[in-house]
């Protein structure tokens, strides 16, 4: 049985997992650096750990010192995503170590890490897999040679690569040379492996995934697809489930191709399967997640299944508490990452302290958040400061608290991706459904230009009035040290952010 939990990660992800161990009466561990000394989720835990070495070091990947804490505390080790989540070297010395990794076996992390590998077998379990090379290229001369073969456009990938890091679209063969050196340089700096293959571009694609849940007796059921084509350099920034692309037929097979293959190679724990589908409803095999993903809430809120809980369950040897007939999905569901960038400056990172943080609620409404009023967001970690998402009895609904749910999230002091999230939401292919792994570069970024060209130019004009007599206000309020009135500087603030979303 698992008696305590360590998370080994930090932030919103961290958070989110000791908040479903509490409700298990499971106590928590949380590691720490420096940096995250006064971080959300190391005053939520019963215990916590600093493992910086000093000041200036700010990594979480530790894996003697975090398995030396989980050995002292008794705690099993959920990693969370990204960090140690797909280290098999580490899920192997917890498991030659005695301490209960709460996710797949060693041996699937390894095989399924390896891209090449796990498109072998993909393969050979019986699912479609996109043409290209089932072993790393050596150079950029052998890259042009399987391009010739596979035909372009071809795309770049990091062998042990994830997040998009590590990919590069090749249309033409005179880009070859400086997309494969800089593929091999972000591989390398990102994973310590530059090692690179290539797949075959699917044009316009659609980005699906499957959420599969296995115990160690055999038994694998789906969560159903998440839709995840709203991507920004190969990284997903708005998830909604069900799909609004794919047709039932299409459904069903690629649930059917999900579960068998899961069973055929032993799978366990929570785990997703990535699929490119194209403009015809053909898919094909990208890659297995052997963690949770970021994304995991809209499915959590269609199924009402804690993955977390079930993840714990599974790792202490229980079986699976439900089987595929009993898992009922209703309605649909939508999420937002907000990440602590300017979305008006080419999304450079905003690093800085939150001076406010004014978080939705109501009905149908789930954040998932480390953030708070001071919480200084640091350049050390990844700019996600919390995952927002949204409910309704059908996409529209879901859509319509999303708006809502943003137009209410307040946060000041760094600049983020909220009223991107908002434009996206009033775009017309947005909402008809009709968008793919394209949409942001060919369709949003296009028709936002157009409406900016043709919009009636009085709202900025209010915003830039209403931000000039602010900085009035409390310069004068400086000057005569008389403190300002909270409630009408909040007004201020609602009507400047409102302007600046609706512009």
């Amino acid at each position: 049985m698992i008696k305590k939990v360590l998370v080994a990660n930090r932030g919103e992800i961290a958070m989110r997992i000791f908040r479903t161990c509490r409700v298990m009466e499971i106590p928590t561990v949380a590691i720490y650096t420096h940096v995250d000394r006064a971080a959300l989720h190391v005053r939520y835990a019963e215990e916590a750990y600093c493992i910086s070495e000093d000041e200036s070091d700010t990594s979480y990947l530790k894996p003697d010192l975090i398995l030396e804490i989980a050995k002292k505390t008794g705690a099993a080790i959920h990693p969370g995503y990204g960090f140690l989540s797909e280290n098999a070297v580490f899920a192997r010395r917890c498991e030659e170590e005695g301490v209960i990794f709460i996710g797949p076996s060693a041996d699937i992390i390894a095989k399924m890490g390896i891209k090449t590998e796990a498109r072998k077998i993909m393969q050979d379990a019986g699912v479609p897999i996109v043409p290209g090379t089932k072993e790393p290229v050596a150079d950029a001369e052998e890259a042009k040679k399987v391009a010739k073969e596979v035909g372009y456009p071809i795309m770049l990938k990091a062998l042990a690569g994830g997040g998009g890091k590590g990919m590069r679209l090749v249309r033409k063969e005179e880009e070859v040379d400086a997309a494969f050196r800089m593929s091999r340089s972000e591989a390398g700096n990102s994973f310590g492996n530059d090692a690179i293959y290539i797949e075959k571009y699917i044009e316009n694609p659609h980005h699906i995934e499957v959420q599969v849940l296995g115990d160690k007796y055999g038994n694998v059921i789906h969560l159903y697809e998440r839709e995840c084509s709203i991507q920004r350099r190969n990284q997903k920034v708005i998830e909604e489930t069900p799909s609004p692309f794919v047709k039932p037929e299409t459904r069903k097979k690629i649930l059917e191709v999900a579960v068998q293959a899961c069973k055929k190679i032993g799978y366990y724990s929570a785990g997703t399967l990535e699929f490119m589908m194209d403009k015809d409803q053909h898919f094909y095999f990208l890659e297995m997640n052997t963690r949770l993903q970021v994304e995991h809430p809209v499915t959590e809120e269609c199924t009402g299944v804690d993955l977390v809980r079930d993840m714990i369950l599974v790792a202490s040897g229980s079986p699976l508490p439900y089987k595929q007939e009993e898992i009922e999905f209703r309605g649909a569901a939508i999420e937002c990452r907000i990440y602590a960038e300017d979305p008006e400056n080419n999304f450079m990172p905003s690093p800085g302290i939150i001076r406010v943080r004014e978080a939705p609620e109501g009905r149908n409404v789930r954040l998932d958040s480390a953030a708070y009023a001071g919480f200084e967001v640091s350049l050390h970690y990844d700019p996600m400061i919390a995952k927002l998402c949204t409910w309704g009895r059908n996409r529209e609904s879901a859509i319509s608290n999303m708006k809502r749910a943003l137009r209410e999230y307040k946060i000041l002091g760094i600049k983020t991706t909220i009223p991107f999230h908002l434009r996206v939401l009033q775009n017309k292919t947005f909402l008809k459904g009709n968008y793919d792994t394209t949409f942001i570069d060919a369709k949003f970024d296009i028709e936002e230009l157009k409406r900016r060209k043709n919009s009636d130019p009085t709202v900025a004009i209010i915003a830039a009035a209403l931000k000039h007599f602010e900085g009035e206000k409390e310069a004068a309020a400086r000057a005569t040290t008389v403190p300002l009135v909270g409630e009408s500087l909040w007004k201020y603030y609602g009507k400047l952010q409102m302007a600046v979303n609706n512009y």
